[in-house]
């Protein structure tokens, strides 16, 4: 029976490791949108002194727009994976190991 309640615990350790290196995943990708999204606006901002383009306004209009697009896109990201980590957070170790029964 000891050795039942020493897997379970060993169990819920690994779970909750592995839910750790999820939100840390989920952080890391969250990151990843902002630093594209920050390309994009730095190329927006630079590119009327970078290339002398007439009428380069649409093409900043098109990097802004972009850049927006996908801040907002990781927002949405971030929260939606952070609602299913958390609710699968309540389900550790709320389980029983039917190969031990």
């Amino acid at each position: 029976m000891s050795n039942q309640k020493s897997i379970n615990k060993d169990l819920i350790l690994r779970e909750r490791l592995a839910l750790q290196r999820t939100v840390l995943a989920n952080q890391s990708t969250f990151l990843a949108f902002l630093r594209t999204s920050m390309y994009f606006l730095i190329a927006g901002l630079s590119l009327k002194n970078v290339l002398k383009i007439e009428n380069s306004i649409v093409i900043e209009i098109a990097l802004f727009s972009t850049s927006v697009i996908i801040f907002i896109i990781g927002i949405f990201n971030y929260f939606k994976h952070k609602k299913s980590i958390l609710e699968n957070k309540k389900h550790i170790g709320d389980y029983q190991l039917e190969y031990y029964e």
